[in-house]
């Protein structure tokens, strides 16, 4: 519950630090930390469509003004607001509800994701440092490569910063998700809007772990069917990549999918519970400290892990090696190991 004026000043005068909160739920804020790039402006034109979101903060170091202004002609409920370069982080990121990091450099034909860490790891670790002052109680949800590396050094920064929360803290793999309903309902010829199929464990090549056993409609694959398209699912991205030919990465069905998850965190602080795959701290694998479930959603972000049982278990393991050093790169790259 938020403090009345009085109390505020009295607070303040007092010499009593005053910890920026979330917004109430009836008026979510989100921001949008990358808001000029490719991912960022068709993003941020879902975000603006979204009936959910009240004020809608767009930050980038760069042309976030003019972004601003071509949003703001829609005529939906949510307020914008421009804020560009560092000095304006704070501003963009204050009372926000929800934080979306889609900043960072694009993949190009012949780099993997990893090939990114050294230029995003720094941004994320930076953008997060402001975080961690000005909206400490946020829910961060992280789009920027490598996720799987990215996710673990936001959650050392919150950490050095004495704000680390667990359940606040997410790597978006929703889009791993909507490739294989996607890839599922045209091999099988199912309405893919009512095509479900839970995607488990990172968010790169052999840690991408589709699982075809639980498809919704419950869907018989052959081996050879799998065998196909479990690889398909895992190198989506690349297939993206190289066909742009060096114009850019998954930008479109990047921004569907995050809008996606954004209005799913927006959901569960109104209170409307819901399930999402995600990529955050969890015990649900056993020797691996990051891993993406099925999670439910709520006001405090992750409510409960719902875990792994099933027939891709051979799948699971082999990613466990790969996840823990993509993770443990992350870990130092904030330690200065």
């Amino acid at each position: 519950m938020a403090l009345p004026a009085k109390s505020l000043a009295s607070a303040a005068a007092n010499g009593l630090r005053l910890v920026s909160v979330r917004n109430s739920s009836s008026q979510p804020k989100v921001a949008l930390l990358g808001a000029s790039g490719g991912i960022g402006q068709p993003l941020g034109l879902l975000l603006k469509q979204d009936p959910l979101v009240a004020h809608l903060a767009l930050y980038d170091v760069v042309n976030t003004p003019g972004v601003a202004a071509d949003l703001s002609h829609i005529d939906s409920k949510a307020k914008v607001t421009a804020h560009t370069g560092a000095a304006e982080l704070h501003a963009a990121v204050k009372d926000a509800d929800v934080i979306v990091i889609p900043a960072g450099v694009p993949r190009k034909p012949g780099m993997t994701r990893d090939d990114l860490f050294n230029t995003n790891a720094g941004i994320v670790r930076d953008l997060v440092e402001t975080i961690a002052k000005a909206a400490p109680k946020a829910l961060i949800a992280i789009i920027t490569n490598p996720v799987n590396s990215t996710v673990p050094i936001a959650a050392e920064v919150l950490k050095k910063n004495g704000v680390y929360d667990k359940r606040r803290l997410f790597g978006v793999t929703t889009l791993d998700v909507v490739r294989s309903q996607a890839f599922v309902a045209e091999l099988k010829g199912h309405d893919a809007t009512k095509t479900v199929v839970p995607v488990v464990g990172g968010h790169a090549g052999i840690t991408i772990i589709p699982l075809l056993s639980q498809t919704k409609p419950s869907t018989k694959f052959s081996d050879e069917e799998i065998a196909k398209l479990t690889p398909r699912i895992q190198d989506a991205g690349t297939e993206v990549v190289n066909a742009k030919a060096g114009a850019g990465s998954a930008t479109l069905s990047m921004a569907l999918a995050g809008a996606r998850f954004a209005n799913a965190l927006v959901r569960g602080i109104k209170g409307d519970k819901n399930v999402q795959c995600a990529y955050v701290e969890s015990d649900a694998v056993k020797g691996v400290q990051y891993f993406s479930t099925p999670v439910e959603l709520g006001p405090n972000g992750v409510e409960k892990i719902l875990g792994v049982t099933s027939y891709e278990q051979k799948l699971i393991d082999a990613s466990v090696a790969e996840l823990n050093k993509n993770i443990e790169k992350g870990v130092a790259f904030v330690k200065g190991k």
